[in-house]
């Protein structure tokens, strides 16, 4: 019979965690058994899961105990346990070891301890018997809410028990009416409706009898309760220091202190047991939702000033479950969270430590906790955690958060962050560094003074190697980023520049050679020969296939567009570039304009396709503007510019675009292109003229439409006037009218152009490639004037 039952069943037991009893000297296993009905063809027909626990007692446990024998005798005799946890087991039996009531023997018990006539054992028929008790002097209540302890903590008794309403009405009766007596009932009732909270079906026992309200009621008093001991032990101990006899009263306060830590010992039992049971039955969200209209948050951060690890351990886990919800952050944050944490980012319990900083990683989302936590002085601290192997995964997550901020980039200066980093980056086995640790290093680098620490000694030459080695995108990006610093950490680059210009004309269009690319573009370096660079590596033909609509990823066509800008910056190199064809190409994207190219179209047409295909994207037309600037610079290629009269008049149609930066660029690049062509220069200011007077000039068309439709009568002087100024040549003699003769009034609204202020574009994200440039031609323009 046992075989056939074998047969058509099968069980299936996944172990979970692993934890000390709350108050007994004994380790719980916690595990998920799976039981499944198979059919005659060993197909399932039904299945059910159950999660259980299993109480393993230490009879005697002392200061004389072999921990490490005795943990070898817990693992070799429960097999739920893995011999893997055998070091584990060892640190929760070192724990017990700090805890009271210890037997003398020392061994191990997989079943409930037999009656020996010292420890009464509970019957479940005997709950009748135990519910009487609970009528009794509070002694008796004590011992009879113990007795039904007993039998609720066996799984297998719940259920009948749940069926007893009398019992377990009772019991909340009385916990209702004396939990503020006695410590011992309050632990014990508690405890025993906490047995039915580790089940989710019978979460409704709980809620019937509302003993989730009460746990928080329980937990509120208890507090107001050790609030009350700590006043009244302050004020004998100020009582004793000015006393007529010191010695006396300072043994009463001693006393009296003694007494305090016991009571707080007990509390934090109750208060733990309190706890735990709102934790299992808050994974109903509706629950969940009722406890925070009652203040849990509160009362969960005022528990963080205990002691107990076992305590703050629930206490966090409980933080850490409420911090997903927006309104339980919020309340977390006024009530001071971030200050009330940080003292237990210092402590030696790696199970706390470990749920504490995951709830520093929820909170680290909102930017006013991620000041706190720096003002509070976490980042330090959390920097010594990175090398510890269970933590460093959190850890890098809410130093990656705390990373984001500009402010506190600078920061990580003054820690070991960086060469931790670098260390483990460096040492990571596989071609894929942890995601969390190149996220952190990809921010740090994007501030100079960081980036000057990572290039030290073989930094940047060792990041390039394993960059290059295994074609990271992530490493390479933050390559990028220490590019885009100027100074003597973009002059360290100049060896590396061939290897990178022979990944971007290997024909690939990965993201690593994106961001190969993007190191390039960010390479502006004095003496570095673009167009030797240009010509060896073939990337003239790479650029006109590139700058082709639709041809590469929006991405790539940005990133190559910003190279061009960098590379136009040299002559021979802008020389190169408007005779290929790249300017004609640049044109035809932002425009939005594609068509095929024929074979002696060179680059000029791709970067007018270019240009006319995204004129939609900000910051591609950003840097092909860019681009024209440049060419506009260089003596020899201005009159290329200038006779492809796209160009300026793109720029002009540009010169009044939403995006700032765009028409600061535009302009400026006008002013350059007035001063050298009296033609274009008279188009431009009559355009200025129509923006800035258009007002007046609608006004002037509207009244001609209406002598015209009116009669005669009207066509006096005040036709005249307005004929003349919109139909005489003359009409830009009159130089009253403009804001300077230089400068158009956008120039004036944006004094980068013709002022010495910075014109870098606000979010973009090459923030610092325009300011000297324009500042350089701003000068100039005032020497011409003779300013």
């Amino acid at each position: 019979m046992q075989e056939e039952v074998a047969r058509y069943l099968k069980k299936k037991v996944k172990v979970g965690s692993l934890d000390v009893h709350p108050t007994e000297k004994a380790l719980v296993v916690n595990y998920e058994l799976e039981a499944t009905i198979l059919g005659q063809l060993g197909d399932a027909m039904l299945g059910d899961k159950k999660e259980c626990q299993k109480i393993i007692r230490l009879k005697s446990l002392n200061n004389n105990t072999d921990v490490a024998a005795l943990a070898q005798e817990v693992v070799d005799k429960c097999k739920l346990i893995h011999p893997s946890k055998l070091s584990e087991v060892q640190h929760l039996i070192s724990y017990l070891l700090t805890r009271k009531d210890t037997g003398k023997d020392g061994q191990i018990s997989l079943e409930p301890p037999p009656c020996d006539g010292s420890v009464e054992t509970a019957n479940l028929n005997q709950l009748d018997a135990y519910m009487e008790m609970l009528y009794e002097e509070m002694p008796d209540k004590v011992r009879g809410a113990s007795l039904i302890l007993q039998v609720a903590r066996n799984p297998d008794y719940l259920e009948e028990l749940c069926k007893n309403e009398t019992v377990l009405g009772a019991l909340a009766r009385v916990l209702r009416e004396d939990w503020k007596k006695s410590l011992d009932l309050s632990y014990n009732i508690v405890y025993t409706f906490f047995c039915f909270s580790v089940f989710s079906e019978f979460h409704t026992v709980i809620s019937h009898f509302k003993i989730g309200s009460l746990c928080m009621d329980i937990i509120d008093g208890e507090l107001q309760r050790t609030d009350q001991y700590r006043e009244q032990l302050t004020k004998r101990k100020k009582g004793g220091e000015l006393g007529s006899d010191p010695t006396r009263l300072q043994q009463d306060y001693e006393r009296n202190l003694k007494k305090y830590q016991t009571v707080v010992e007990k509390q934090d039992q109750v208060l733990r047991v309190c706890t735990y049971l709102l934790l299992n039955i808050a994974e109903d969200v509706r629950v969940e939702e009722k406890m925070r209209r009652k203040n849990i948050v509160g009362l969960l951060i005022r528990m963080l000033e205990r002691d107990s690890p076992d305590l703050l351990l629930l206490v966090v886990s409980f933080l850490k479950k409420l911090s997903v919800y927006m309104e339980n952050k919020d309340d977390m944050a006024d009530l001071n969270i971030v200050e009330k944490v940080s003292r237990l980012v210092c402590t030696e319990n790696s199970d706390l430590l470990n749920v504490t900083v995951r709830l520093l990683l929820n909170l680290s989302f909102d930017v006013g906790l991620r000041a706190k936590m720096i003002k509070v002085g976490l980042l330090p601290k959390l920097v010594a955690l990175v090398p510890e192997e269970r933590h460093q995964q959190a850890v890098l997550a809410v130093l990656y958060h705390l990373s984001v901020d500009d402010k506190c980039k600078s920061m990580f200066t003054y820690t070991d962050c960086i060469p931790t980093v670098m260390k483990l980056m460096l040492n990571s086995s596989g071609p894929q560094v942890p995601l969390e640790l190149m996220a952190l290093a990809v921010n740090l680098a994007a501030n100079k003074r960081n980036a000057q620490l990572i290039c030290e000694g073989m930094g940047l030459k060792l990041l390039m190697k394993r960059a290059l080695k295994y074609r990271d995108p992530l490493l390479t990006k933050m390559i990028r980023n220490i590019a885009q610093h100027d100074g003597p950490t973009r002059a360290l680059f100049t060896e590396f520049v061939g290897e990178l210009c022979e990944v971007v004309s290997s024909g690939c269009s990965d993201e690593f050679v994106l961001e190969c690319v993007g190191v390039l573009g960010n390479l502006s370096l004095p003496d570095l020969d673009y167009c030797q660079l240009l010509t060896k590596y073939n990337l003239i033909d790479w650029i006109k296939d590139s700058l082709l609509p639709d041809a590469v990823e929006d991405d790539l066509a940005l990133e190559v567009v910003v190279l061009l800008g960098t590379v136009a910056g040299d002559q021979a190199a802008a020389e190169l570039i408007v005779n290929t064809g790249i300017l004609t190409s640049l044109l035809n994207l932002l425009n939005g304009y594609i068509h095929s190219l024929i074979v002696n179209t060179g680059i000029l047409t791709s970067l007018l396709n270019l240009l006319n295909a995204k004129q939609e994207d900000d910051e591609v037309v950003l840097q092909i503007v860019y681009v024209f600037y440049q060419l506009t610079r260089h003596e020899i290629t201005r009159p290329e510019v200038i006779s492809t009269t796209e160009v300026p008049a793109y720029l002009i149609d540009l010169m009044h675009d939403k995006n700032t930066e765009i028409r600061r660029v535009c302009d400026t690049t006008l002013d350059i292109i007035s001063e050298n062509d009296n033609d274009w220069a008279v188009r431009i200011q009559c355009h200025k003229f129509r923006w800035y007077n258009s007002q007046w000039l609608d006004m002037v068309e509207e009244a001609e439409n209406v002598d015209t439709m009116g009669g005669e009568e009207m066509a006096g002087g005040e036709e005249g006037l307005g004929h003349s100024y919109l139909h005489h040549s003359d009409v830009l003699d009159h130089q009253g009218l403009y804001s300077d003769g230089m400068s158009s009034p956008e120039s004036e609204e944006y004094p980068g152009i013709n002022g010495h202020t910075d014109t870098s574009r606000p979010g973009s994200n090459y923030t610092n490639r325009f300011s000297a440039d324009l500042e350089q031609f701003a000068d100039e323009l005032l020497k011409k004037a003779g300013v």
